[in-house]
């Protein structure tokens, strides 16, 4: 059983979402550990002072190293050691590839960011992994923190009321987008389920959703088609979304 260990400023903040959905029945069911830390217990001053201004001048403020490391201190003599992970803009993009990778540690650590980020010693001293969940801009790591929890927990065993799911979503074993889904009505405001779905000929819904899954992957993420089996990635149209690039 994974146990995630998220140190951040703001538990309050993440306990609701810890204590509903996939989280809380992986939790349930035993198959996932999860701790909320807050780091400014460990401060030692009267005011719990967990920032302080950058060597060098520049804007904003940078957390203090002493109150973190002594949290993970605390917390590896307590549990054992951790693999550590800080969830930083300059850090590798996070994938599914990952998540899967991660679902067979026994114990991992994410440090929540705040303000202008980390001293660097903190994370060097420590053998931090940094990781990012994409080029945008977020206040601190709590958003990616759980990111990565709920992508590991729905891949543990049982946690999902189909497993297949973990499969076949998007980035699951085929390595591409997913295909498109309908339900009822058969007919929504004009459009129609695409026939071949009601035709109840299983080969052929199969051979259907596998060439839409790639036409979708080819038309929105080419690179994943490149990365699987080198297709060159085609030049989009005006009718292609436009990427934008952020940092959190």
């Amino acid at each position: 059983m994974p146990f995630f260990a998220i140190l951040t400023l703001f538990p309050e903040a993440l306990e609701p979402y810890v204590g509903s959905g996939i989280l809380r029945v992986a939790r349930e069911k035993g198959q996932l550990d999860l701790q909320l830390i807050d780091f400014r217990d460990f401060t030692r001053d009267r005011h719990r002072t967990v920032d302080d201004r950058p060597f060098g001048g520049g804007p904003g403020m940078l957390l203090k190293p002493e109150p973190i490391a002594e949290c993970i201190e605390w917390l590896e003599r307590k549990h054992g050691a951790f693999h550590k992970i800080a969830l930083c803009p300059s850090g590798k993009p996070f994938g599914q590839s990952r998540a899967e990778e991660l679902r067979s540690l026994e114990r991992v650590l994410l440090l929540c960011g705040r303000y202008e980020g980390f001293d660097t010693r903190l994370l060097e001293h420590f053998g931090f992994e940094e990781l990012s969940i994409g080029d945008f801009v977020l206040a601190g790591g709590e958003l990616p923190a759980l990111c990565i929890v709920e992508s590991v927990a729905r891949l543990l065993p049982g946690v999902l009321n189909d497993e297949r799911s973990a499969l076949e979503d998007s980035f699951g074993e085929s390595g591409v987008l997913d295909h498109p889904h309908y339900t009822r009505p058969r007919v929504f405001r004009g459009t129609e389920v695409p026939e071949v779905l009601l035709s109840g000929d299983h080969a052929r819904i199969q051979r259907w959703r596998e060439a839409r899954a790639r036409e979708r992957t080819r038309e929105r993420r080419p690179d994943l088609l490149e990365a699987r089996d080198g297709e060159q990635p085609h030049k989009p149209s005006n009718k292609t979304r436009a990427d934008t690039t952020n940092e959190h």
